[in-house]
């Protein structure tokens, strides 16, 4: 098991939380870590990662465990180490250290759980072999969290509104998560002026998360393909023409995690079509940036950054008209066609295992525009509220070269002059915003994101 600094505040910080959703249920909670899956036989695993609901309120990245909360009682249960996990993995703590590290009142073998049927709510987990001993526990079909009916629905919800802010504890790993990521995406531009493929640029900067003893919190994104905005390809080329998009975030041993986003021409210059282009989606970063502060709809942030991109594309000539018709046509959803962000903490996208409950607020459902259907964010911010902001220009060829989008906005768009933007594939700027009593502190700042400091860096 991975160790974690723990201390006095840790359980106390721990014991908080579960005191705090106690308050919000009036049923006992059964929440598992999950185990971990086998890659291509039963010894090869994939490398596991415990369920962020046990992590948020246990505190430690344990593998077939669980958490049973009733009231203010919190019982663990888990299987003390077998000799031959001594023998191939070395000691682990006991049961009892376990239940000490995270203010368990009992500690007990995951036979007893097990051998019980119990009226609890839980959350399911990914692997299906725990989702069927949730099923079998519960006597139940786990329900999934999104379902409008039942106790688990009812957690969900509880949750989501705990873990939609975040206490000192956590914005304490999210800053550490934050630093590391700074320093890979620095690494990143460095060993660019090296490399010859994007597989050695993505070496760099994760080769910087594990010498911090931490893991990515995604797949790595680092791509001369920028357009295809989940890009996890690495065998690419680089040219002297070609950007290079890299979206690397690093997630610490107790599964905070950071998401960055920077985007640098492999030549060390950006080319003056690129620059133009650059300069749009950083104007609209740092306008969506400047307007966070408690109580704005996150919405009306993504639809800034739509209405600064639109803006800057007019007066590059490649759309044609006035900004909030273009916007309201969703004509820059062409080259942007993502919501500017998401909710970050325990998960990158956080807690979207439970659907849209967590980025939606109460009464919300995605809209069906081609401009906002992509939008994992829409409800209004709160002082304690991690975000991303994340805008981008993209000239992706299944959107751009679709009939009936080109008959659509064949008068929006200036289809010739485009075709002098060639050389810009994708470009995205992300940075991890964290709203604040008075606006907001972004825990990213340390890496630029001018054109100039960038150009520096490579």
């Amino acid at each position: 098991m991975p160790t974690i600094a723990h201390s006095v505040s840790l359980i106390e910080s721990l014991k908080a939380r579960r005191t705090k959703l106690a308050a919000l249920v009036d049923f006992p909670v059964i929440f598992w870590s999950g185990q971990s899956s086998a890659r291509n036989f039963p010894a090869n695993t994939y490398p596991f990662r415990t369920s962020s609901h046990f992590l948020y309120f246990a505190g430690l990245p344990l593998e077939k465990a669980a958490i049973r909360l009733d009231g203010s009682k919190l019982t663990l249960f888990m299987d003390e180490a077998s000799p031959a996990s001594a023998l191939w993995h070395g000691a682990s703590p006991t049961r009892d250290d376990v239940a000490e590290m995270i203010g368990a009142n009992d500690a007990r073998p995951l036979a007893d759980l097990l051998a019980q049927s119990d009226h609890a709510a839980t959350i399911a987990v990914q692997d299906q072999v725990t989702q069927f001993q949730q099923s079998r526990v519960l006597n139940r079909a786990v329900t999934p969290a999104h379902d409008p009916h039942g106790i688990d629905r009812q957690l969900a919800q509880a949750i989501v509104s705990l873990r939609l802010t975040h206490d000192e504890l956590a914005l304490t790993e999210l800053r550490n998560a934050a630093a590391v990521s700074i320093a890979a995406h620095k690494a990143g531009m460095a060993a660019t002026r090296a490399a010859s493929t994007e597989a050695e640029i993505r070496a760099a900067m994760e080769g910087v998360i594990l010498a911090n003893n931490m893991t990515c919190a995604y797949a790595s994104i680092v791509t001369i393909h920028g357009e295809v905005l989940h890009n996890n390809h690495y065998h690419h080329a680089l040219q002297p023409g070609d950007l290079l998009l890299a979206d690397v975030g690093a997630e610490a041993v107790s599964g905070w995690a950071s998401d960055i986003t920077r985007t640098w021409a492999v030549s060390g210059k950006f080319s003056s079509t690129q620059r133009a282009v650059y300069d749009i989606v950083l104007a609209a970063h740092d306008a969506c940036i400047a307007a966070v502060r408690p109580g704005v709809e996150y919405r009306d942030i993504h639809l800034l950054a739509a209405k600064t991109i639109a803006a800057g594309l007019v007066d590059l000539g490649i759309l044609r008209g006035q900004v909030d018709d273009l916007v309201e046509q969703d004509a820059h959803a062409l080259f942007f066609p993502h919501g500017v962000g998401h909710l970050l903490g325990l998960d990158v996208h956080d807690m979207e295992d439970l659907g849209d409950l967590a980025g939606y607020a109460v009464g919300r459902s995605r809209s069906d525009r081609f401009g906002l259907n992509y939008l994992r964010c829409d409800r209004p911010l709160q002082t304690g509220m991690v975000v991303t902001i994340e805008p981008g220009f993209y000239q992706v060829p299944a959107i751009l070269n679709d009939r009936d989008r080109r008959a659509k906005y064949q008068h929006a768009v200036n289809w010739d002059r485009l075709t002098q933007f060639a050389d810009v594939r994708g470009i995205r700027i992300e940075d991890d915003v964290l709203v604040t009593e008075t606006g907001v502190e972004v825990l990213t700042a340390a890496l630029p994101t001018s054109a100039e400091a960038i150009e520096q860096f490579v």
